[in-house]
């Protein structure tokens, strides 16, 4: 596992563009090189991690881009963001559209017991007719993938939280050690 981390790494330092390389681009924008957005604070990575399996589970394309900006107003960590949208990738994302359509349909079952809320408000938009084209089951999916993703984002932002804390407790600890 630590070879696959390694390697990961690797990977990452060879084609990751820096923060440097970034800033020669006229392309880029300046106010995507605030330091703050690079740095890695306990409140900046789970807000990007968040926002990174948001923006990866509701958008299917130009996923770095959207998490990217979206990163901007949120004060998430940039690198971050971009790196936790790949959580959907060819292997990953039928078995997310599976469970989000499992998902929303059964939330539609229930809404049928109910009197229907939910179709009147998909009835009110014009969008759905674009995903029911996609889809047979548009609603279901769409349904399902807004509740996914908030769920998912909602379970990475706490996880990520958790496991900063422990990392940088253990570093401290570590710290004290050495000292000793």
């Amino acid at each position: 596992m630590t070879k696959l981390v390694s390697r990961l790494q690797a990977w990452g330092k060879r084609n990751m563009p820096t923060r440097d390389q970034m800033a020669r681009s006229r392309w880029v924008p300046k106010s995507v090189l605030r330091s703050e957005l690079w740095r890695f604070t306990r409140r900046s990575v789970p807000r990007a991690v968040a926002l990174g399996l948001l923006v990866g589970i509701l958008l299917p394309f130009a996923q770095i881009i959207f998490a990217a900006i979206l990163s901007l107003p949120s004060r998430a960590n940039v690198p971050i963001a971009a790196v936790t949208t790949f959580v959907t990738n060819p292997l990953t994302t039928p078995l997310i559209w599976a469970a989000s359509y499992q998902v929303g349909n059964a939330l539609l079952h229930i809404d049928d017991r109910a009197g229907g809320a939910l179709d009147r408000l998909f009835a009110l938009t014009d969008m759905w007719s674009a995903i029911e084209w996609l889809t047979s089951e548009g609603k279901a999916l769409a349904l399902g993938l807004v509740v996914v993703a908030v769920i998912s984002a909602s379970v990475g932002y706490l996880l990520s939280g958790v496991v900063w804390r422990w990392w940088i407790g253990h570093k401290r600890r570590t710290t004290r050690r050495a000292r000793a």
